[in-house]
């Protein structure tokens, strides 16, 4: 792989940027993205970028700072970088160094947020401060976006940047945003998926009805029981297979490198009734076979309870809240018919089940000058490499923008390891990022930006 060229300097900030954001506990609930988003514009105007921070709430801001191209040299609508600064809590007693210290061991920067995603907020400024200091001229305006909120809906933070603040974002054509262009080891071969889909979130609350009493005698059929017996029938279930065209594409890039025959297998594994019986048998790892299952259907996972007041009554009712995701082409009505044929052979009537929250699946095109500049950027950084257009079962703040018409993918440039299980980072104790993983991808971005956004790019 190429050296990096960053000067000593660049390393530093770029690594002490990082190092501040972590530091700033945004855990959310409750947020408190404040401090980083003001951390963020201050050296946005230090480098020149004219800057505006809005939010539903001033404690909750949201920063857009943008570079303009100069009229003469404009010739495309906006590309955004797009961060979230807030990050999912954390238990400092699970982890080997807290969660906001930030530690550098020599070789990781250790915190919550380091790969979910401030590390993309520190890369990202300092691909635009590598190409400030160049004298680099883009030929359309270039956006930073950071945002509150992302974690527990985007309501505060891209949502609302949509639907109140538009005017800021001037319709962009392009997002990069996250959950893509990390290393994926496998067979021997080094993988980069590049996020061009996303599943579909439907949340759910199930209420289960059931006998009320006095819990000081021997009763059966009462709420909390019933809720058990549907939650556990819930968790056993194995939804129907919704194989999708974004499935197909992700899993044949895996298989491509390895010849026609494993492209035939990974076309069976999206066969409706083929696929859930061989998955078992040609993925027996069960955290990547949950990552495949994940993509080929829809999935419910139960998480919030609420049942009753007193120690000694049995409730009436009880309900648990189900974070419902959706496959490419399926909308919440349809998980809620695949729960409802669970759920009846358990409960024989007696629930209802309510929508909370619906957002459809969103794709994009892989054929854009974009997404073969991403491809030509990551052949350039390893040319041993291979790029694989991806579907994540989450959601990220793409799904917002996708509704002014922008085209985004999911590219956050990471040189990883094979010993480090990345996947296991969102989200889980001892988060951390390479730091030499991380300077690559700041390369990386900045030679990707450089060229797609010059005259002959």
């Amino acid at each position: 792989m190429p050296a990096l060229s960053l000067a000593p300097d660049e390393r530093e900030a770029a690594v002490s940027l990082l190092r501040e954001l972590i530091r700033l506990d945004t855990s959310n609930p409750p947020g408190n993205e404040g401090p980083a988003i003001g951390l963020l514009e201050r050296r946005c105007r230090d480098l020149g970028l004219e800057t505006v921070v809005d939010g539903a709430h001033p404690e909750r801001p949201n920063l857009v700072a943008a570079w303009r191209a100069s009229p003469a040299k404009r010739r495309g609508r906006p590309l955004v970088l797009s961060c979230h600064v807030d990050c999912v809590p954390a238990d400092p007693e699970r982890w080997t160094h807290s969660p906001w210290s930030a530690h550098h061991d020599g070789e990781h920067i250790w915190g919550r947020g380091t790969i979910d995603m401030k590390g993309f907020a520190a890369m990202g400024f300092a691909a635009l401060a590598r190409l400030r200091r160049e004298g680099f001229e883009p030929d359309r305006d270039l956006l930073y976006v950071a945002v509150s909120d992302e974690e527990a809906g985007t309501r505060l933070g891209s949502r609302w940047l949509v639907e109140e603040r538009p005017e800021l974002l001037g319709k962009p054509e392009y997002v990069l945003n996250e959950v893509g262009g990390f290393t994926v080891h496998r067979g021997g071969r080094r993988f980069y998926p590049v996020q061009v889909a996303e599943k579909g979130v439907a949340w759910l609350r199930l209420t289960v009805t059931g006998r009320p009493g006095h819990s000081s005698l021997p009763m059966r059929g009462h709420a909390v029981e019933r809720l058990a017996r549907a939650i556990e029938a819930i968790s056993e279930a194995r939804l129907p297979w919704h194989p999708s065209e974004e499935a197909r594409r992700f899993l044949g890039g895996f298989a491509k490198p390895r010849g026609a025959v494993a492209e035939r297998i990974a076309g069976l594994l999206c066969h409706p009734r083929l696929g859930p019986r061989l998955l078992p048998l040609l993925v027996p790892d069960s955290s990547r076979r949950a990552s495949v299952e994940a993509v080929l259907r829809n999935t419910a996972n139960t998480t919030s309870l609420v049942a009753g007041g007193s120690i000694n009554v049995l409730p009436g009712t009880a309900s648990v809240e189900i974070d419902g995701r959706l496959a490419p082409g399926q909308r919440a009505a349809d998980l809620v018919r695949e729960l409802e044929a669970v759920l009846e052979p358990a409960l024989h009537g007696g629930y209802m089940i309510d929508l909370l929250r619906e957002s459809p699946p969103v794709s994009f095109s892989t054929e854009t000058p974009l997404y073969r500049a991403i491809e030509r950027s990551l052949g350039e950084a390893d040319p041993g490499g291979h790029v694989v257009p991806s579907i994540v079962p989450g959601f990220t703040d793409s799904l917002n923008y996708a509704q002014l018409g922008a085209q985004c993918y999911g590219f956050y440039p990471l040189r990883l390891p094979s010993s480090l299980d990345f996947a296991a980072l969102f989200h889980g104790d001892d988060e951390r990022i390479p730091v030499e993983g991380f300077l690559w991808g700041v390369e990386v971005l900045a030679g990707l930006l450089r060229s797609f956004l010059s005259e002959d790019g």
